[in-house]
């Protein structure tokens, strides 16, 4: 007995130590999931009324995003499962449940954007535009980056923290802050700007959703913030949190002006690429300085596909800690409540790693020839579409929280004023509502073949995904029973009253934490 309890408090020893990280590490994790390089090109695209949507997108929305999810994170027993605990409290079980699924799903989408990304950049760096081009290498090279790391993730958060960290600093730091060099000294040097801002080209020329649905990738851009929440728990110092969030919050919105006014400024809006429009911008500004254009874009394209792959990394296991606490409560079967040693859900990992690669064989197989453009236009607005309706149920829950809630004890408040924190609330849930609803519309420059394409491919993906927490919540009490954990939505609403603030969370998620199925 002894033996095993010795044993036992080894393993805890090592899940702690394997996933503990600091606050530069989980700003390097939310950064990179927030900071998305790969989303400048598509900014530039819409000129000077990128400003406009990026006032609404980093200032309106992506705000209140970061103040209320700190929030919420920092309520007693509130620290584990994300916005499943969320809304799950707020909103009830089968809520939390799909919030949760919408938020990890969109993810399996995004990934596929963010490859997208890194293969183009990489066709630069090596000279060979055929992996970017031909899309069964295309999709060879995007399952390599995919498993390669999902199997690097194995031993514990602090491998994803440090696989962060780095890849931060090589590729998001430097590209950034040496586009934002030599893009002020392309300025200075009274070089002009192919962009003209003015009152009059701040704002959409027109109110049609072909138009507005330019906002899409701005939404994309500043998602993700929420992800990191389930990492709470892991800090050394868990007080940070809310200083992580507002550091995010001003180098997010200051990257996205840096990296999309560069392009915008340098490159005709027709010339740019989607999935590689940035390296090329880093070429059009150093030519006018007599430096290698060559060797320029090959540096940088390593770079930003480095940047980008620590931000896969981030993905594999943010959501996925919150599906592993939902996994541990019945909402999936047993098989995905187990860990490895190092405290790792593995199964939840590779069933994300499945749906990752076929969503990645529709997007890039299904879309025609001559079509990285659609496909990467296709990609970001089925990961907005879902993500969207997370926040709807994130702002949703939170406003339930200032409403009927203020009982409950926090550690940090997104404002002083009660007034001011419902105005994020609505600002939020407002503008996540707006996102949804314009994603539908193709964009106006798609010829009207590819806007078929695009509806058809958006439409059919969307409406199989929106289905099926609901279809899985089904089996929920047989699963939870196969666990021996008792469902929580049989509570009445007399003995939820009864109990201290957090301690729903906690019997309904923590305390599944001792189930024998998840050693």
């Amino acid at each position: 007995m002894i033996k095993l309890d010795e044993q036992k408090t080894s393993d805890v020893g090592v899940k702690k130590s394997a996933n503990q990280i600091n606050g530069f590490q989980l700003f390097s994790m939310t950064t990179s999931m927030v900071m998305t390089v790969y989303g400048f090109a598509a900014l530039a695209k819409q000129g000077p009324v990128a400003f406009f949507y990026l006032f609404l997108a980093g200032v309106l929305w992506f705000i209140p995003v970061t103040r209320a999810s700190g929030e919420m994170a920092s309520i007693d027993g509130w620290s584990k499962g994300g916005i499943f605990t969320w809304a799950r409290n707020m909103l009830g079980e089968k809520t939390g449940w799909a919030a949760l699924f919408y938020q990890w799903i969109h993810i399996t989408v995004g990934m596929n954007t963010m490859m997208f990304f890194i293969i183009g950049c990489l066709s630069i760096s090596i000279d060979m535009p055929i992996i970017n081009n031909n899309p069964a290498i295309k999709f060879m090279l995007m399952m390599v980056i995919l498993w390669g790391l999902i199997f690097a993730q194995q031993h514990g958060t602090a491998v994803t923290g440090k696989i962060a960290q780095w890849c931060f600093s090589l590729g998001v730091i430097i590209p950034v802050f040496f586009l934002l060099i030599i893009f002020v000294i392309y300025l200075l040097q009274g070089n002009p700007m192919l962009i003209n801002i003015n009152m009059h080209t701040l704002l959409p020329k027109s109110w049609s959703g072909n138009v507005l649905v330019g906002f899409v990738p701005f939404m994309l851009v500043f998602a993700g913030a929420e992800g990191s929440a389930p990492h709470v728990k892991n800090l050394k110092n868990p007080r940070v949190y809310p200083k992580v969030m507002i550091a995010l919050a001003i180098c997010a919105i200051a990257s996205d002006i840096i990296g999309s006014m560069a392009i915008a400024g340098t490159i005709p809006a027709d010339k740019i690429q989607l999935s590689d429009g940035i390296v090329y911008a880093y070429g059009e500004l150093v030519e006018k300085f007599g430096i290698s254009v060559v060797i320029v874009e090959k540096v940088t394209g390593f770079l930003l596909a480095v940047g980008v792959l620590g931000e896969i990394s981030s993905w594999v296991v943010g959501p996925n800690a919150g599906m592993f606490e939902a996994a541990k409560s019945g909402f999936l079967p047993p098989r995905f409540s187990k860990a490895n040693k190092y405290g790792i859900e593995t199964n939840v990992m590779i069933l994300q790693g499945l749906i990752v690669s076929a969503m990645g064989a529709l997007l890039t197989f299904g879309s025609g020839k001559n079509s990285s453009n659609l496909s990467f236009q296709t990609a970001i607005s089925l990961t907005v579409a879902l993500y969207t309706l997370m926040y709807v149920l994130l702002f949703a829950s939170y406003l339930v929280l200032q409403f009927k809630h203020k009982e409950l004890n926090r550690t940090f408040l997104a404002a002083k004023s009660s007034l001011f924190r419902k105005i994020y609330g609505v600002l939020g849930l407002v503008l996540s509502a707006f996102g949804f609803v314009v994603t539908f519309f193709p964009p106006a420059e798609l010829a009207p073949s590819a806007q078929r394409t695009y509806l058809l491919l958006l439409g059919s993906a969307f409406v199989i995904v929106v289905f099926i927490p609901f279809v899985l919540y089904r089996y929920h009490k047989k699963w939870a029973g196969e666990l021996g954990i008792p469902v929580a939505q049989e509570l009445s609403k007399e003995e939820k009253n009864i109990l201290p603030a957090g301690s729903q969370t906690a019997h309904a998620v923590s305390g599944t934490h001792d189930n024998k199925s998840s050693h």
